[in-house]
Parts: C-alpha cells; sequence; structure tokens
C-alpha cells in the first residue's frame, strides 16, 4: 500500500506526480486528484516543455465537458507518468488550458485512477492507494 499526503486544509486535493517526456528529464507537477474528471489532463505549456507538439505528437482532438462548459484540447500520449506512488508508461492525457491562478499543472482523473483501489482520508490529509488486480 502506497502513502501520499496532502494538505487537509487546502480547498483542493493538491499532489504531486512527474511526467517524461521525449528525451527529457522528467517535470514535476502539482496536480488536483478530481474523481469526477474522466481524463487525466496536463496544460499544454508542460507538453511543450517535454518536447511533444500538438500536430506531431497528438492523437486526436478533443472537447472535454465539465460544468463549467466545453473545453478544447487534445490527447497526446506521454512517455511515462507518475502520480500516487505508481506510474504508467505510454500514458494518454488530455492537454487543455485550466483556470490562470490556480497554480496547478493538471488533474489526475479516472484515467489513470480507475487501475487503482484508493481511499481518501480527507480529515487525516492521506490516500492509501494499491494497484487493482486485474
Amino acid at each position: 500500500m502506497k502513502v501520499t499526503t496532502f494538505d487537509p486544509g487546502g480547498d483542493l486535493i493538491i499532489v504531486s506526480g512527474r511526467v517524461w517526456g521525449l528525451a527529457t528529464d522528467p517535470i514535476e507537477l502539482r496536480l488536483v486528484l478530481d474523481t469526477g474528471a474522466g481524463e487525466t489532463i496536463i496544460v499544454p505549456e508542460v507538453i511543450d516543455d517535454l518536447g511533444y507538439s500538438a500536430r506531431e505528437h497528438g492523437e486526436q482532438i478533443a472537447v472535454m465537458r465539465s460544468a463549467v462548459g466545453h473545453e478544447h484540447g487534445y490527447m497526446i500520449r506521454v512517455a511515462r507518468f507518475a502520480c500516487l506512488g505508481l506510474q504508467e508508461t505510454s500514458f494518454r492525457v488530455h492537454a487543455q488550458d485550466l483556470p490562470e491562478g490556480w497554480g496547478i499543472d493538471g488533474l489526475v482523473g479516472l484515467s489513470f485512477l480507475r487501475q487503482l483501489n484508493y481511499e481518501i482520508r480527507s480529515r487525516e490529509g492521506r490516500i492509501l492507494v494499491e494497484r487493482a488486480p486485474e
């Protein structure tokens, strides 16, 4: 069982992650754990810094629907993505802009979380995680 901590007094559950690109060192990420998001999202600036381009590496143009509207972006496969003590190679993320001022690089959504069994202990500021059996 892996344990990840977060600030229990914060407005959002912020966790750290890492993403690898094309022959680059990994980039450290500040991510919101979002069980309501279907996809894992990374802002386009980070995707660009990793050496990817929407034209050359994007898999498809995509639109995310949320409670506040429709956000346009694109799906792209990154070399590796790590969060909550676990990682995936050739992981597909949605590149899209997020509201200014949040100070985050993206969201960890169900595209990553669905492979896990996890328990969020909000009062303790802990997330308990294990890979779900296949």
